[in-house]
């Protein structure tokens, strides 16, 4: 730990001068204090990925508008089943009728990610924990209640997803205690940064007016009379639409929160004198222009962002230049070790798919009451909605994960200063894990090793 240590704490100053101005840079003198450099000018990136995204959202938010203006109140208002007689099949739905559906969808699912931010502090572990724990029970009821609709396939797929669920809990227990114990210094960092909360408030209330756009649209489209193929088509279409949307506002958030987190571990503490004003308004006003372009194009490959946000937000550089500086950090002071050992990321996706069962259960039980044949139609995407609302809550405490350990890679001793017993329950579990990488690429030389005396003397 002592050789990480120093190799990360002269890659720290280098690090710090390349911030941007959302995060002023700083440097430690020798007795402690902090001197503020002049903010550096920050440059546009991935401005191509910016108008992809913008050209998306209006070309998306017109069809949304065709599609439930047609069947809003009047079947056919606009005369678009003309140009379909070869799918239709005469069905006369209207989009109200659904739209109220997606309604209750959109309210609940809100309703979990505000919980959740509102509990944050003080249920949050227990939160978690029963998320990991219950959410295969949750799989196994809904697959049932699929087998008593008549449901085979979506039945099947559900029971296959509880038992992998299962296997996958069992798979990682041993690595629960030290995952709630980062979980928990997570939480302490964004329950310290009150203005972050606001933060998550306002994005999840911008991606709930876009959802009101969003399901207006795919009521139109459950409601319309073209075949269950042609609406399926539709339907994969605007939740891949509103997936990336969705992705967008959480990496902004990510942005936004590491950004904070960085400045509070670099300053040692929010209330610190050297902590620049208006932090997080230039947070915010980076994240959405000379960053968002980088935000946009990293949210395609939204699995390989989580560890590469912070980079994006702390230098300011474009989503490739981020990716391969991050891999690197994290391969050579060895913190990849700890990382690939942490679920922090598993278990908070399981709360995120936990509050979309929920919300498409909540939806999809109301559909069977009403309009049965439109069950799981309805239900599936309201279940995406659902994940997406509280998947922006979820984003706040996974940025807090993500930047403490990006911070301990690049200088151990910002967390010690900030948690100086959390630092040592980390450092003493990367020894452990460096110990076990060690020993087991002993074990896998000494073995190829044997392998190759055994070939050279079996001819003797």
């Amino acid at each position: 730990m002592n050789n990480i240590s120093h190799s990360t704490s002269s890659s720290t100053s280098s690090s710090i001068d390349t911030a941007d101005p959302n995060l002023v840079s700083s440097r430690r003198s020798v007795d402690g204090g902090q001197a503020l450099a002049a903010e550096p000018s920050r440059r546009w990136r991935d401005i191509f990925w910016l108008g992809v995204f913008l050209i998306h959202l209006i070309l998306v938010g017109c069809a949304l508008t065709v599609l439930g203006t047609n069947r809003f109140k009047k079947t056919d208002r606009l005369n678009i089943d003309r140009y379909t007689q070869r799918f239709l099949e005469n069905q006369r739905g209207l989009t109200e009728n659904y739209w109220l559906l997606y309604a209750l969808a959109g309210g609940v699912g809100t309703l979990l990610g505000w919980t959740w931010l509102f509990f944050l502090r003080s249920q949050a572990t227990h939160m978690m924990k029963v998320a990991v724990h219950i959410l295969t029970t949750y799989l196994a009821v809904i697959s049932v209640l699929l087998f008593w609709m008549e449901q085979i396939f979506w039945g099947v797929a559900f029971a296959i997803g509880a038992v992998l669920q299962f296997m996958y809990v069992l798979s990682i227990v041993g690595r629960l205690p030290f995952t709630m114990l980062v979980l928990q210094a997570a939480v302490k960092m964004v329950w310290s940064l009150r203005e972050v909360m606001r933060v998550a408030y306002a994005f999840m209330l911008i991606m709930l007016l876009w959802m009101v756009l969003w399901s207006f649209g795919a009521a139109g489209v459950v409601a319309s009379s073209i075949g269950d193929g042609g609406r399926w088509w539709l339907l994969v279409v605007l939740s891949i639409s509103l997936f990336w949307t969705g992705a967008v506002l959480c990496n902004t958030v990510h942005v936004i929160v590491s950004g904070m987190v960085f400045l509070v571990l670099i300053h040692g503490g929010r209330e610190a004198p050297s902590m620049p004003p208006n932090s997080l308004m230039k947070s915010l006003r980076y994240a959405v222009t000379t960053s968002f372009g980088s935000i946009c194009y990293g949210s395609l490959f939204t699995a390989f962002i989580r560890t590469l946000r912070w980079k994006i937000a702390v230098s300011g550089k474009g989503f490739n230049h981020s990716a391969r500086d991050a891999w690197e950090l994290f391969q050579s002071t060895g913190v990849e070790a700890l990382v690939a050992y942490d679920c922090s990321g598993a278990v908070l996706l399981m709360g995120t798919v936990l509050g979309g069962l929920i919300t498409g259960t909540s939806a999809g039980i109301w559909t069977w009451i009403k309009y049965r044949d439109r069950v799981v139609m309805v239900g599936s995407t309201a279940m995406l909605m659902g994940m997406v609302l509280v998947g922006l809550a979820m984003a706040v405490v996974e940025s807090a994960v993500t930047s403490i350990y990006i911070c301990y890679a690049e200088d151990p001793l910002l967390i010690r200063r900030w948690d100086a017993e959390f630092f040592n329950q980390m450092s003493e579990m990367l020894h452990q894990r460096l110990q076990h990488r060690s020993s087991r690429a002993r074990e896998v030389f000494t073995h190829h090793h044997f392998d190759n005396h055994t070939q050279e003397t079996l001819p003797a």
